[in-house]
């Protein structure tokens, strides 16, 4: 498939076409498919991530149901035998740092076999993805419902023992917030939610020396995390080495521990969709009973963590037992799973809507950025502390689709594709001039962008 590229014309190139857009982030999927996987760029992320894969199965439905039914299959065939979904599948590409012998998780008791992992987990969005490709499939050919049913019936078991793994090993304390051990669980990796507790992570001086390789390959160093941050990512894994990946060890030890209340909304929608599925195809009703209670639990959860004056959600330190008040896109929360006061959800909706964030005069396309632009430490180029993330405007798309306000998600839809007219399919995007920053052709962002293209 080729596409001609538009000319370019000031700061900005010309816009594509939507028909020339879908095409070129199909060609996108296809020309990072490895065969096995789809890799997540294809030079800085060579390998399968979590919830990258999710998305990319939502776009590639839009493509082919049954090459998007095999990502996930590949993805939930590294599930760890207690139920983890790691956030790394390595593939043999050893152009990232660190891979996975940094990680050792060979000697994980209950890690898979016949594949290399990480040893940490990324948030839970994949029952999402599984009920999406369905409701594509069903709209495709009887071959592929039939595909797509077959599928949803044959994973919800792995699905409800990776959201069960959740509430065993990562619900500690009495906040109800789902808890991560490193920020890159969260899938915002140096977000400046992540500021407070990280200061509390004193590398040793056993932390083996190593050669980072995101920096070779993303142009300008500025954009990514500074050395010490990486000092400290990579003590953490040292510590799980340590513990052997005993999971209660190391929540129990660690020296990062944060209930994060993003992460918390998406396991309670992701929890109620579950249900749906397991209503649906006929799963026993008392692993429904559980999933319905995790659901109201980590929902109530969301709703205790809000401020009582900005309404913003708050993650909560577990260590030192501590409200972390830092305000990013994660104090949305509320609006993706419901659960708070109207008034408060109404306070968000407003918040969200001001100069504060997706109203703010200067922005490209009215995309929540990562950190309010008014807020101390915005930066627009540098990783999650200030860029627009095209994935992250699908799950307020998706979820103000799934909670009836559809003129909402239609407006973020709009503004998604707005701000990635441009056809680079960046991981990131500076707010004010929409330049794409970070890995170019970036798969989770082409197949979100295509499956906006592909939702009316």
């Amino acid at each position: 498939m080729t596409v001609d590229v538009p000319t370019a014309t000031g700061d900005r190139p010309a816009r594509y076409p939507e028909a020339a857009l879908a095409a070129r982030a199909a060609r996108v999927l296809r020309d990072n498919d490895t065969g096995a996987v789809i890799t997540a760029a294809p030079r800085l992320y060579p390998h399968m991530w979590s919830w990258d894969a999710a998305f990319i199965s939502i776009g590639l439905a839009r493509l082919d149901v049954q090459r998007a039914i095999a990502e996930l299959e590949t993805l939930f065939a590294a599930q760890w035998r207690n139920g983890m979904v790691p956030h790394i599948v390595f593939t043999d590409d050893d152009a990232y740092f660190p891979g996975p012998d940094r990680w050792g998780t060979e000697a994980a008791p209950d890690g898979p076999r016949n594949v290399r992992t990480s040893g940490i987990c990324q948030p839970p969005v994949h029952a999402i993805a599984v009920q999406r490709v369905l409701e594509v499939a069903r709209r495709s050919s009887p071959d592929d419902r039939r595909a797509a049913e077959r599928f949803a019936r044959k994973i919800w078991p792995a699905l409800y023992a990776w959201h069960r793994w959740l509430v065993e090993y990562r619900t500690p304390g009495s906040s109800g917030l789902v808890a991560i051990v490193h920020g890159w669980e969260s899938g915002m990796d140096n977000s400046p939610r992540w500021d407070v507790p990280y200061d509390a992570v004193h590398p040793g001086a056993a932390l083996p020396p190593y050669v980072r390789k995101d920096v070779r390959v993303v142009g300008d160093a500025s954009e990514r995390p500074t050395d010490r941050e990486y000092d400290r990512y990579l003590w953490l894994i040292e510590e799980m080495r340590r513990a052997g990946y005993d999971q209660r060890k190391i929540v129990e030890n660690s020296s990062f521990l944060v209930g994060d209340v993003f992460i918390t909304a998406l396991f309670a929608i992701s929890c109620d969709v579950l249900v749906e599925l397991g209503e649906e195809f006929g799963q026993p009703a008392g692993e429904l009973a559980d999933l319905a209670d995790w659901a109201e639990k980590a929902r109530a959860a969301v709703a205790g963590s809000c401020h009582s004056v900005s309404g913003m959600a708050r993650d909560r330190d577990l260590r030192t037992s501590r409200w972390l008040d830092t305000q990013t896109i994660a104090g949305f929360s509320p609006l993706l799973c419901g659960g708070a006061p109207d008034d408060v959800q109404l306070r968000l909706l407003s918040l969200l809507d001001s100069e504060r964030w997706c109203g703010h005069e200067g922005l490209l396309a009215p995309v929540p950025p990562s950190v309010s632009p008014l807020r101390p430490g915005f930066n627009p180029r540098q990783y999650w502390r200030g860029p627009q993330w095209p994935v992250v405007a699908w799950v307020f798309f998706w979820a103000f689709e799934h909670r009836g306000w559809h003129e909402r998600a239609r407006k973020l839809r709009d503004a998604g594709i707005r701000l990635t007219e441009d056809g680079a399919f960046g991981e990131y995007y500076e707010p004010f001039t929409g330049k794409p920053l970070g890995s170019a052709d970036q798969s989770w962002t082409a197949a979100v962008v295509l499956d906006w293209l592909c939702s009316d």
